[in-house]
């Protein structure tokens, strides 16, 4: 018997593009290219490892010149790189990149898949991002994806044959997908997939060639094929340059925002395998996309060209009468892959024609199970075509709903009722962050989550329409709106939340004492009227008071902070701790916080995390108290700094036109500082000047790339920043100057202070500095020459001068004992030991 589920799941992506943002509101350009684009039957697939490696250019013309359906598939979600826009880092900051990957696809028309793997950071070859990728997983992903999303090519982003070149992660993910094309038709790989989906085998492959670096003495120049992708596409009013543009322009947080162009642009593919029949400058060449692929599907495809051919700009809704006489055409072809797929593209045509809009809102952006909430339901049809809105269920939680409301023209049909929600019903929270996750991989046991670029909406609305006789069903998920007084109408996504959340009051503990220190607990309501305890889970050794705190909370959003006096073992010490909250209302604890990210370019992400931060008790002195800090690009340094005792001050303009820096014992300018204030070249003399003064600067790493000011004018000796840096976080240390006071006052700085770091060492060393400077430490990555300009310190009148290129701002918000340490020394030098 034919398998029907490869159908359901290949439309699961589909409804990633339909409904990520709604309502949608397509013009009678857009509709025009819709049919067009209901007329092509084929799909490809680009491939790379981060969000930003796509090339939107190419995607766009795929999808808005070719009309084939168009997906990316990104094996990480960018948790590993930096954030220009907020301190978030890690998953937070893949929960940022996620959404502006999404935002990206939106814009120029794609669809978005991830893979399991974790962006563990920097990588300087695929052989050690496969020691921390587990290979055969992230093969099973892609081969998953290639099987629901059946593309007829694939492009590759970065050449399979040149490891050692780029990102690690880059080849790796060429790697991947060469195999993954080998792999996705046989029925022997990855068999358990098939309860699901199908084998499939795609046509060819295709190395996106680039060339800027040179041509690569083994690109094969009679397997290249030349793409305009810098079409202007008359409907749209853009050039697929300046689409792919808006797109890339997406990733904010990576600092990239890009111009569009009016100039064609040949793209450069080469085969690498698969047929090249005909393949001359079409990507699709000698491949059907058309009609003629499903069995008796050749009068569907003239019966749309025929629509296309008639279509009213002025009227769109006249195409009406014969979009409904193809769908039935497309309704009496056998079941299939194409029918269930274009039939779900043809039924939003039909609503755009119509000018519908069908919402289903409510005004609390989150809900606990077992809540109930108010749902208010609009159907508007702005033509004087008939349509009757003849009920609407909520998909899999109740039954239908009888409204038999005629729908005219712009009329809105308004409705509104009570939602019982199940005690049983799962948070919607980002799933591949449900589970704990090791260094490389994320955790998603459900197949079916597996590939998706975020998790399902938790509540769905399915309108049942009769549209001029025909029964059409259209889903549209619940959403949060409400209007801004300055923004204006906003609609965000709705959530499953728990009903109880806790959180700590900093990302991480270090005691330099035995004595017991206050640790806060905020305990906040996802629901009204809840009560119950608090504890402070420990590791061994540690000792906390009281044991448990009770709360009573009315309100949903209601806080309460709890305070717990903890105390460390006598001797060093490390761990972590973790607030656990019990409801008296349910058996099972909660150990979550609630997180949330809010920028204007991507909707309202809320997570729900590990609430676990790390203690440690270490010896660690500090000289100075009072810090002034200079935002970069975001870190979490002064919230480092004021774990340990120092006053941080974060510095405005102001500071810099009176004479108040010398307050200061140090200064600390946040990460890529250099690269993002416009200001700063007015900031830098007056820094230079409280140096020359006596006070203590430390920079924090900065890219050569747009800087604000030449970088040989950035320290008061010239030095030149690189793209050097050491990925490995467990490299061998040096210390090249032993006696320098950095390192020894007001702590002995040991190899053991190199233990337990996170992610990497450092990034972006300089690599040649004049001699007033004194290189402190020295590293490499396996095979690589020494770096030893990432910590560089001089003097400077009565000061010093430090910049340092090592990774403090991810270590001090991990806890890194050994990074606090050298840290407090940094800020130290020049200070002596204050009560």
């Amino acid at each position: 018997m034919k398998k029907t589920l490869p159908l359901i799941v290949s439309l699961l992506a589909l409804s990633f593009s339909l409904f990520a943002q709604i309502p949608a509101r397509p013009t009678s350009g857009e509709l025009h290219a819709d049919i067009q684009k209901l007329q092509v039957l084929g799909a490809a697939l680009y491939m790379a490892a981060h969000p930003d490696d796509e090339n939107t250019r190419l995607i766009t013309h795929l999808s808005k010149v070719d009309k084939v359906e168009t997906a990316y598939l990104s094996l990480t979600r960018g948790d590993g790189g930096q954030n220009l826009i907020a301190p978030d880092i890690r998953e937070l900051l893949g929960l940022t990149r996620t959404q502006e990957l999404l935002a990206a696809r939106r814009t120029d028309g794609g669809t978005q898949f991830f893979s399991r793997a974790n962006d563990f950071g920097y990588s300087k070859h695929p052989d050690e991002t496969f020691n921390i990728w587990d290979k055969q997983d992230v093969l099973a992903d892609a081969v998953w994806v290639i099987r629901q999303w059946r593309p007829d090519v694939i492009v590759l982003r970065f050449d399979p044959r040149a490891p050692g070149t780029t990102h690690g992660h880059h080849t790796a993910s060429a790697i991947i997908g060469m195999e993954a094309f080998e792999k996705a038709g046989d029925p022997n790989a990855f068999p358990e997939q098939l309860e699901y989906v199908e084998p499939w085998q795609p046509r060819r492959i295709y190395w996106n060639a680039y060339t800027w670096r040179g041509v690569p003495e083994h690109m094969q120049q009679d397997k290249v094929i030349k793409v305009d992708a810098g079409t202007y596409l008359p409907k749209l009013g853009e050039s697929v340059s300046e689409i792919a543009a808006r797109s890339r322009s997406q990733h904010k947080s990576q600092g990239f925002g890009s111009s569009g162009s009016r100039a064609s642009y040949d793209e450069q593919l080469e085969l690498l395998k698969g047929d090249d029949r005909d393949a001359d400058n079409d990507i699709f060449a000698n491949i059907d996309v058309s009609w003629n692929r499903v069995k008796g599907g050749a009068p569907v495809g003239r019966a749309l060209a025929a629509v296309e051919a008639s279509f009213d700009f002025d009227d769109p809704s006249a195409s009406l009468p014969d979009l409904l006489r193809v769908r039935s055409m497309m309704e009496a072809l056998p079941d299939g892959y194409w029918k269930k797929k274009k039939m779900a593209e043809l039924d939003e045509i039909v609503a755009g024609i119509l000018g519908l809009y069908l919402f289903a809102g409510t005004d609390d952006p989150t809900a606990a199970a077992g809540e109930e909430i108010t749902v208010e339901l609009e159907a508007t049809n702005r033509t004087d075509q008939p349509v009757n809105l003849r009920g609407f269920r909520v998909r899999g939680l109740t039954e239908t709903t009888t409204l038999d409301a005629k729908m005219e023209r712009a009329r809105p049909v308004e409705h509104e009722f009570t939602l019982q929600l199940p005690t049983d019903l799962a948070s919607s929270s980002p799933y591949w962050l449900r589970d704990a996750w090791k260094l490389g991989m994320y955790t998603v046991k459900d197949q079916l989550l597996r590939g998706k670029g975020e998790s399902d909406d938790p509540i769905m609305i399915e309108f049942d329409l009769d549209v001029a006789g025909q029964p059409l069903t259209f889903a549209r998920p619940l959403r949060h709106s409400f209007t801004d007084p300055v923004k204006g109408e906003q609609v965000q996504p709705f959530e499953i939340m728990q009903p109880v959340f806790a959180e700590l009051g900093e990302s991480s503990y270090l005691f330099t004492q035995s004595a017991p220190s206050p640790i806060r607990v905020k305990v906040t309501a996802g629901k009204e009227n809840i009560s119950g305890t608090v504890e402070l889970c420990t590791p061994e050794g540690w000792s906390v008071e009281p044991e448990k705190m009770t709360f009573t909370m009315d309100r949903k959003g209601q806080e309460q902070i709890l305070t717990f006096d903890l105390t460390p073992p006598e001797g060093q010490a490390q761990g972590m701790i973790v607030p656990l909250v019990r409801l008296d209302s349910v058996e099972e604890g909660f150990t979550r916080k609630l997180v949330k990210i809010d920028h204007d370019h991507i909707p309202t992400q809320l997570a729900e995390l590990d609430a676990s931060v790390p203690v440690a008790k270490l010896d660690l002195k500090i000289a100075g108290r009072n810090i002034g800090y200079l935002p970069g690009a975001g870190d979490a340094i002064p919230e480092a700094l004021t774990n340990i005792g120092f006053n941080v001050t974060t510095l405005e303009d102001g500071d810099f036109t009176s004479n108040s820096l010398d307050r200061f014992d140090a200064i600390v300018v946040g990460i890529r500082a250099y690269n993002v204030l416009d200001r700063m070249p007015n900031y830098h003399p007056r820094l230079l000047e409280y140096v020359k003064q006596g006070g203590t600067l430390v920079i924090q790493y900065n890219t050569s790339r747009g800087l604000k000011l030449p970088q040989t004018e950035i320290g008061p000796y010239p030095l030149q920043l690189s793209r050097d840096r050491v990925t490995v976080e467990e490299a061998e240390v040096r210390m090249l100057a032993p006696d320098h006071p950095v390192l020894n006052y007001p702590n002995k700085i040991t190899e053991a202070d190199f233990d337990g770091w996170v992610q990497e060492r450092g990034l972006y060393f300089p690599n040649n500095w004049s001699e007033e400077y004194t290189a402190i430490l020295s590293s490499n990555d396996p095979g690589e020459p020494a770096r030893d300009g990432g910590l560089l310190v001089a003097e400077y009148g009565e000061g010093y001068f430090v910049y340092t290129g090592y990774s403090f701002f991810r270590e001090l918000p991990a806890g890194v004992p050994g990074a606090y340490r050298l840290f407090a020394n940094l800020v130290g030098l020049g200070n002596e030991v204050r009560p």
